[in-house]
């Protein structure tokens, strides 16, 4: 028996889940404009606890989004998956924020899917998966062109969803892209990666391990005024 709080902070989507044997029990997720992970990150996994009749002390493990994604959001995250850990000596799972995005497409043999997330300026954080939900390239962030994902397209169809979608659809002029900007990665969809990462003992160090930013923070300073 296995109960895992999963908890998805790389995007606006402030989500968690429990799950038991990689069953979702409650979900809670609030896709704001702005992050508000800050001030509903920990309700929301008071709620999903009490929603489910279980405790703190019932928890087997918490699964993390480990990005890319925002920095504000990642460390949000990792920073409260890393304190529960810690305090109830259980162990953290991380899970990558595009894999779990790509199994929202139902991909039937021979297409793929790219999970899209928007970067900043003109950049997107991508990877590209198959059917079975396997890494066919490495995570990037990148500048899309025409020419990108052109060795991927063929006769079947290559979806490509998330944030970044709307931002590099003029880009890629092949009719076998499907475009979906609307998915946003969610806890609901960490759970069967997590579940699967439980069972064969594959955990993080809770001490050490770090989100994936993918790319160096920049700070944003504000300009003085005159």
């Amino acid at each position: 028996m296995a109960t895992i709080l999963h908890l998805e902070t790389a995007t606006t989507n402030c989500s968690v889940s429990i799950a038991k044997d990689g069953e979702m029990l409650v979900l809670k997720e609030n896709n704001a404009a702005n992050y508000s992970h800050s001030e509903q990150l920990h309700i929301f996994i008071k709620e999903v606890l009490e929603e489910a009749s279980l405790s703190f002390s019932d928890l087997d493990a918490v699964a993390i989004s480990k990005g890319p994604g925002s920095y504000t959001g990642l460390r949000i995250g990792v920073s409260s998956a890393k304190g529960l850990c810690f305090s109830l000596e259980i162990p953290l799972i991380s899970v990558p924020t595009l894999q779990s995005m790509a199994y929202q497409v139902d991909v039937k043999p021979g297409e793929l899917v790219i999970p899209v997330l928007d970067a900043r300026r003109m950049e997107v954080y991508s990877c590209v998966y198959d059917a079975s939900y396997k890494e066919v390239r490495e995570t990037r962030a990148e500048i899309i062109e025409e020419a990108s994902f052109a060795e991927y397209v063929s006769d079947s169809k290559v979806y490509v969803i998330g944030s970044g979608a709307e931002k590099i659809r003029g880009a890629l002029g092949h009719p076998n892209f499907i475009f979906d900007e609307s998915l946003v990665p969610s806890a609901k969809d960490m759970i069967r990666i997590a579940f699967e990462k439980y069972q064969s003992n594959e955990f993080e160090d809770v001490a050490y391990f770090e989100p994936y930013y993918l790319k160096d923070f920049v700070l944003q300073q504000k300009k003085k005024k005159n």
